[in-house]
């Protein structure tokens, strides 16, 4: 058994530096970034924590007038992101450090993306070529730590924003919003407590099999999406049952940079149920994830069959084919505290109509492998709500 992971740094598909006690590093990678006054973006929660305090104190230490702006929802919004820019703009601040879980990271990647631009955050959503409407030349470096192991936003050139107005949530997309180095301390997601850590586990593991299913060809990001898949299965029931395990704690961070990497090859139902669920009901992304995830396994079977038969070799399950992973995914859910419907997390049918409408006008209702339609991604949330499997 290994006991530590070595320190390491990575140029995939950013500058990575990965290792226990990399946070040290902080105020050398903000210079290197360009920064002499950087905002740390974080939520209200981990504001309080040492570890923030810590990375402020360390930047001042060596001359950066670093601040902090923690004014964010678990699902940010554009009120957020804006009231991050009023502070950004009084401080006159050069930089953004977006210090957190993937509420956190999104925040800090739209407020140093929006710094620079002049047009609703709207205009930037991820449809064609809309990100070639911003000044890239406005957007302000970003040095990107996470604190827990599910978006991957830290190595993504993209932020999700609510818009509370249509009640929806929007990706923005811009090449220049991958940040320009990562902190990946597996020590800073130590103190995560076990739901969170297997709601964002599960939210990685949601990234990379949805990649790995998608019809799209692309196979470097498939094989990408294998291995974040083999880590989820190896490492995430010790990370949540024994926090204070680094080498877990490491390679569910690695499991969760690697599915953000994979799902450049296109997501699914999984993330076009999830996505209204979020925005209407406010919950956390990766538990939703989690929760809807089998029913969309299900439903996508005829089309993904021989993928998960191969999956299934390759990690060595005890049963074969699509049954094998299926039972790994419900047993995975069970053994870390996974609510087996939506119903559990307070949700009723209600809004079945909306909700269905929402999903498939989601951009990530595209990738499913069985194409997918409002009355079936309706079905879809209903089988999850029921526990229809």
């Amino acid at each position: 058994m290994v006991d530590a992971l070595p320190a390491v740094n990575w140029s995939f598909p950013t500058a990575i530096r990965f290792g226990v006690g990399r946070i040290a590093e902080l105020p050398e990678v903000c210079r290197t970034a360009g920064m002499s006054k950087p905002l740390l973006v974080t939520d209200p929660g981990l504001a309080t924590l040492p570890m923030v305090r810590e990375a402020v104190t360390a930047c001042r230490a060596e001359g950066l007038a670093a601040e902090v702006f923690s004014g964010i929802k678990p699902n940010p919004t554009w009120p957020n992101v804006e009231a991050g820019l009023a502070v950004r703009r009084a401080g006159r601040y050069d930089g953004v450090i977006a210090f957190g879980g993937g509420s956190a990271l999104d925040a800090g990647k739209a407020i140093a993306f929006m710094a620079g631009q002049s047009r609703p955050i709207w205009d930037f959503e991820d449809v064609d070529d809309w990100w070639q409407r911003a000044n890239a030349e406005g957007i302000l470096p970003i040095v990107a730590v996470p604190t827990t192991a599910g978006t991957g936003s830290e190595v993504g050139r993209a932020a999700v924003v609510t818009d509370e107005t249509r009640h929806v949530k929007k990706v923005i997309f811009h090449p220049e919003m991958l940040p320009a180095v990562v902190i990946a301390d597996p020590a800073l997601s130590a103190g995560l407590p076990p739901p969170l850590t297997a709601a964002t586990g599960m939210d990685a593991l949601a990234h990379a099999l949805e990649a790995y299913c998608a019809p799209g060809f692309h196979p470097m990001a498939e094989g990408v999406a294998v291995e974040a898949i083999r880590l989820v299965h190896d490492w995430l029931p010790k990370a949540v049952a024994q926090g204070d395990d680094l080498v877990a704690r490491g390679h569910m961070l690695t499991a969760a940079a690697m599915g953000a990497v994979a799902f450049q090859k296109g997501l699914g139902a999984i993330h076009s149920v999830s996505h209204p669920l979020g925005s209407l009901y406010d919950k956390h992304h990766g538990l939703l994830n989690a929760v809807v995830m089998p029913y969309v396994l299900a439903f996508n079977r005829p089309a993904i069959e021989d993928k998960l038969d191969r999956l299934a070799r390759w990690l060595d399950l005890p049963r074969p084919g699509f049954d094998g992973v299926m039972e790994w995914v419900l047993e995975l859910r069970r053994v870390i505290g996974i609510p087996y419907t939506l119903a559990e997390l307070g949700i009723d049918d209600r809004d079945a109509e909306l909700i269905g409408e929402m999903a498939a006008a989601d951009p990530t209702a595209s990738g499913n492998p069985v194409p997918v339609d409002a009355p079936a991604l309706k079905g879809l949330f209903l089988d999850a709500l029921t526990g229809r499997l």
